[in-house]
């Protein structure tokens, strides 16, 4: 008992300076970046989880441009990828190039060996261009000839798209869409923040973004974020979360809204993505509030509705709200 104590106690401390590194590269974005809270938030969760991210908004909400200056905040490989119908597997990957002189072929590689892959657009591409990236996402490896490539051990992909425009898109696979840890739908600013987003363009007050972090240390913080302390009461509330989405009736859910619901993934990435926003808000320790807090990001891609809710314009969010209202809190 007195040894929990005590590994409580060092994670506890751990945690607190977690903090202050979050703190520190939220304070950098925010030099570039105005608003937006949520999303940045979520890009910092979702590397601090090792998963991959879709963000989902109209042009001109600086979902690129967060992208960016995030991972410039980070001493880490960053590449970016237009996605346009014209694209092919080997821009992504990389290719095999015959050498005249050694009469031999070699792997030339492509952007995704890189810590983070900005996908913009993603939906953009067809079918052979999603399957190559399937692979990065879900087995963190590529293949390029006979030869199978390890990824780097931080790899993340996150992804643009734009709801609106459907011309010229692919829509992504349900397949590739549950690889995405978490989907963030990004809003438009507050009245506030569109004034001082004006001035700061306006006036040209940008400051340049420094790399103020480390993949080791992100490492560190993704091994923390592991020993976050979650009671079995708190696994429960996620199981029946996950079970609602399966069996609606049960929770006094219209199972008439729901096609099908989520996926095992969803239970183990509502998990981590709680821990991890746990130790982001300085505890040792998962409350309810946590799960909540991520629920609508790690659910959202994972529910699929049915044409009478959207003849009804009823959405995920909103299912997932009626969810959670429905299920006791621990």
């Amino acid at each position: 008992m007195e040894s929990n104590i005590k590994d409580l106690q060092a994670i506890s401390e751990a945690t607190n300076a977690a903090v202050e590194v979050v703190n520190t590269i939220k304070n950098e974005i925010k030099k570039m970046i105005v608003g937006q809270d949520n999303m940045i938030d979520k890009l910092l969760l979702g590397i601090i989880c090792n998963g991959h991210i879709l963000l989902e908004g109209v042009p001109g909400l600086a979902k690129t441009l967060t992208v960016k200056t995030l991972a410039s905040t980070i001493d880490a490989g960053f590449k970016r990828i237009q996605f346009t119908p014209d694209l092919l597997p080997a821009d992504i990957i990389g290719t095999e190039i015959y050498n005249i002189k050694t009469s031999e072929f070699s792997a030339k590689k492509g952007p995704i060996f890189s810590n983070i892959i900005l996908a913009d657009e993603i939906n953009r591409s067809p079918a052979k261009v999603q399957s190559a990236l399937l692979e990065a996402m879900e087995e963190r490896q590529v293949t390029i000839g006979d030869t199978t490539y390890k990824l780097p051990d931080i790899f993340l992909v996150l992804a643009t798209q734009n709801p609106v425009e459907q011309e010229g898109t692919y829509p992504l696979p349900e397949a590739q869409v549950d690889r995405f840890m978490l989907k963030v739908m990004v809003q438009y600013p507050t009245k506030s923040e569109e004034k001082a987003i004006i001035k700061s363009v306006v006036n040209s007050k940008v400051e340049p973004i420094k790399p103020i972090t480390t993949i080791e240390t992100i490492e560190k913080l993704r091994k923390l974020s592991n020993q976050i302390h979650i009671e079995d009461r708190l696994l429960d509330y996620i199981v029946n979360i996950i079970d609602a989405t399966r069996n609606p009736k049960l929770y006094n859910v219209d199972e008439s809204l729901i096609e099908f619901g989520a996926s095992p993934r969803a239970g183990i990435y509502l998990t981590k993505a709680a821990k991890a926003n746990a130790m982001m808000q300085g505890r040792a320790f998962v409350i309810p509030e946590d799960i909540r807090a991520v629920a609508y990001e790690v659910l959202r891609h994972r529910i699929a509705i049915t044409y009478e809710a959207q003849a009804e314009n009823i959405n995920t969010d909103t299912l997932i709200t009626n969810i959670l209202s429905n299920i006791n809190v621990p």
